[in-house]
């Protein structure tokens, strides 16, 4: 580990300040453009005044037409630049985010959600279509965010309104191909090879001569998920991303391994939902677009009986699209973000690892959203934007927020997961309806164990309960030693159903359970998983269950990252329908989980030998 007191010595003594393409010191009224300290872009007094900043906004033109009137759809662009690049003797960087949030959003009540209330592989009860969103915000400014952190820097800020929403022509497709060209084509914008308009349907142009073309994408959830959409379209320009909990699949953030399962805090929504609750276009081509885009293409992928992957899952899976990729990305997420679960972020950076695009990734204990440390955002960009030799590509792989510390003070680790980490598999000993033992001694002739699938019991209250016969809990002797978990665990489970279908949950837990004002996010959760054992075999295609017949599946539970404390114990709790999460089928299912075919693997530091 490199403690992060000592990365300022380390840089100042590194970086040899080189601009390729753009001089350090860039002359316009006397002010020097970029002012680099730590590798670091600084604040230059000249740009810090609001009332000297420019804003104005346009319309620039796609090679799509996805509202169907015949014509490319136009994306309303926003941008605030310093008044000293309106000669066009200063030109600067771009650090750009796109979003669908922008103009606003369906208001509650909620209504709209799918009603999770049915049995498992049948037909879901008819939803309600989502009201009409009402238009929010007047031009030109689209959003404030990013503007007073990176204009006084020596940046120019750009925001879009998405397809289909706000000012911007279209239609919203939520994965769909133009949410990635959309933002190509402002990028193409501000390099010139593409067209922008000062009205969405005018031909007096507007050219971008006050930027360098180099740009930057960032933004959260929806809007990180938009920088890597652009950037597996190639787009030249495009320098840099740095993803904040981005969504890299929308069948992850829909289904897990099968399962129809809700993103948390959500229950019942689907990518029909969240189209309704974006789609604040033009009102005159509403009908149009949920016609052809939801009602046809949307429900016609979606799948919400079997929970398969299948061709609609592909093309809006990000996973898929990596090879055109060439811009460096610092990946920012957290562990128990239970929205955008960390797995997102994770399968990307390890595919681009593997793809050899210059990569890094920041992650902290708390939840969705939380992007990285300025300092390390500001190096990543200034590296990238401004060619500036800063060393940031020798700095350490990963960036973790341990436990207790703020999320500006990570601590630095070779790579994720840690370069030490080994599996350890754990086997299971029962004691149903009270708890089992969780062991890394091997069990023989275990036997097997029942519980009763009942939704009415959430896994807060499963986890608490010191006996109940609807969970299975398996939990360790208590710690003799602080424990580093890294990596991605994973689950295997033999079990019989009493019916041909069944949820299947797996929560990690640490015990005894912490309540009141002190208890943190990281104090009982450690990681979870769901799965529909109808897919043991293929994730594209489900079976029903013979009742009474055992079945094995294995599957991941998601990436983690936590010191456990001395005094803990591990549990391992396996049940069937989470009242958070997955649907909500009448209680009743019986599952027996054979012990000897059953086994929980864990990534730790220092594999057996730090476990013992």
């Amino acid at each position: 580990m490199r403690s992060l007191q000592n990365i300022t010595l380390w840089l100042t003594a590194l970086i040899i300040i080189t601009v390729s393409g753009l001089s350090a010191q860039t002359q316009a009224q006397d002010i020097q453009v970029p002012v680099i300290e730590d590798g670091q872009a600084q604040v230059i007094p000249e740009f810090e005044d609001p009332e000297n900043w420019i804003r104005h906004d346009l319309w620039v033109e796609t090679e799509f037409d996805s509202d169907g009137n015949g014509k490319p759809d136009r994306m309303h662009v926003a941008v605030t630049r310093p008044e000293q690049t309106e000669s066009g003797d200063l030109k600067l960087p771009v650090i750009y985010e796109t979003s669908p949030y922008y103009a606003g959003t369906a208001q509650p009540p909620f209504d709209f959600f799918w009603n999770v209330k049915h049995e498992i592989g049948e037909e879901p009860p008819a939803r309600k279509a989502g009201p009409d969103v009402q238009r929010r915000g007047e031009r030109p400014i689209i959003s404030n965010s990013l503007i007073k952190t990176w204009v006084p820097r020596g940046f120019i800020v750009v925001h879009s309104s998405s397809p289909g929403t706000g000012l911007s022509q279209g239609s919203p497709t939520v994965g769909g191909d133009n949410e990635s060209l959309a933002p190509k084509a402002v990028i193409e914008w501000l390099n010139g090879r593409a067209k922008g308009y000062t009205t969405p349907d005018g031909n007096e142009e507007v050219e971008a001569y006050w930027t360098t073309g180099q740009v930057g994408m960032t933004g959260t959830s929806y809007n990180g998920t938009l920088p890597l959409a652009a950037a597996t379209t190639g787009v030249e320009g495009l320098e840099a991303i740095i993803p904040v909990a981005p969504n890299t699949s929308y069948y992850h953030y829909y289904r897990s391994n099968g399962l129809v399962r809700s993103p948390g805090g959500y229950l019942g929504e689907d990518v029909d939902v969240l189209y309704d609750f974006i789609h604040s276009g033009a009102e005159e081509y509403r009908t149009r677009n949920n016609r052809v885009v939801r009602d046809s293409i949307i429900a016609g992928g979606i799948d919400r009986i079997s929970g398969d992957y299948n061709d609609f899952w592909a093309g809006r899976d990000y996973l898929n699209d990596l090879g055109p990729l060439e811009a460096p990305v610092l990946m920012a997420h957290a562990f128990n973000d239970w929205n955008v679960m960390p797995e997102h972020s994770y399968r990307i950076y390890k595919a681009l690892k593997e793809k050899g695009v210059e990569t890094m990734v920041y992650y902290h204990q708390g939840g969705h959203g939380g992007q990285p440390p300025l300092w390390l955002m500001n190096m990543w960009f200034t590296r990238y934007l401004y060619d500036v030799e800063n060393g940031v590509e020798d700095l350490p792989r990963a960036w973790i927020t341990r436990e207790d510390d703020e999320r500006d003070q990570p601590t630095s680790y070779p790579d994720y997961p840690h370069p030490a980490a080994q599996d350890v598999t754990f086997y299971l000993s029962g004691n149903a309806p009270e708890r089992g033992t969780l062991t890394t001694e091997t069990t023989t002739n275990a036997g097997t164990e029942t519980f009763m699938d009942n939704v009415s019991f959430d896994g807060t209250a499963l986890a608490k309960a010191e006996w109940t016969n609807h969970r299975l809990m398996y939990v360790s002797e208590p710690l003799s030693d602080s424990l580093h978990i890294s990596g991605v665990p994973s689950i295997t489970v033999k079990l019989a159903s009493s019916k041909p279908s069944a949820n299947l949950s797996v929560w990690l837990v640490a015990l005894p359970w912490e309540e009141g004002r002190g208890a943190q996010i990281t104090d009982n959760i450690i990681t979870r998983g769901w799965a529909d054992p109808q897919n043991h075999e293929s994730l594209t295609e489900s079976e029903p269950l013979e009742p009474g017949k055992f079945y094995t599946i294995t599957f991941d539970l998601q990436p983690d990252d936590q010191i456990i404390p001395p005094g803990q114990q591990l549990g391992l709790m396996i049940f069937s329908s989470d009242q958070e999460y997955t649907l909500h089928p009448q209680p009743g299912t019986e599952l027996t989980v054979d012990l000897d075919g059953t086994m929980l693997t864990l990534p730790i530091v220092g594999g057996n030998e730090a476990w013992e």
